[in-house]
Formats: structure tokens, C-alpha cells, sequence
């Protein structure tokens, strides 16, 4: 398997783009495999990498569908629910807590 050209920040030839430029453009990867990353260095904690895609061969994003929408609602809302009180807390649950804040810190105020 052959290496990954390597481009430093801002510095990748015309042509490539990352998930998000391709977005930013209504195009998606459309399957292709990454060509190229780019590395931004950071002062405390490793480089930052980004993986690039080739836009001629970005196919465009796909179209919303009411179903789609619908779908994603409902997954939406199923993070909102909270299984200790069983009611809609208002906000997406923390995946480090599993329940709603007053949930989650009921046991530390009983105390």
C-alpha cells in the first residue's frame, strides 16, 4: 500500500478539498478514496490531520427528503429523552452523564 502525499496547512495543490470544502461546495467524496492528507501543527497535542478528496470526482450532495427528515427528528429527539426521569430534558443528553443533569446530579446533592 502506497503512502499518502503529506501537504502542510494551506499549502495543498488546487483540486483537493476536505469533507467540509466539499460540503461547502454541495458536493460529497461519492466513494472515492482519499488522495492526500494535510497536517496543521499544533503546539501542545500532535498534528491536526485532515484527509482530501479529488472534486472532479465529488458527486453531489443528495437531496433531503421528507422521510429522511422525518428519520432524522426522530433520532434527533431520542438523544433529547432521558431513562432515569423519562422526560424530554430540552437539550441533547451528555454521553458522559447518560441522563439528564438534575438526573445526574440528584445522587451528589442527596449526599
Amino acid at each position: 500500500m502506497a503512502s499518502l502525499p503529506v501537504y502542510s496547512w494551506r499549502l495543498a495543490p488546487d483540486g483537493l478539498a476536505t469533507r467540509r470544502q466539499l460540503r461547502a461546495l454541495g458536493l460529497r467524496p461519492g466513494g472515492q478514496d482519499v488522495v492526500a492528507q494535510v497536517k496543521r501543527p499544533r503546539r501542545r497535542r500532535g498534528p491536526l490531520v485532515a484527509y482530501l478528496y479529488r472534486i472532479d470526482r465529488a458527486r453531489p450532495v443528495r437531496p433531503m427528503t421528507a422521510r429522511r427528515a422525518a428519520a432524522l427528528a426522530k433520532a434527533n429527539a431520542a438523544r433529547r429523552w432521558c431513562p432515569t426521569c423519562c422526560r424530554d430534558a430540552g437539550y441533547v443528553i451528555p454521553a458522559s452523564l447518560g441522563t439528564c443533569v438534575p438526573c445526574a446530579d440528584a445522587p451528589r446533592l442527596a449526599a
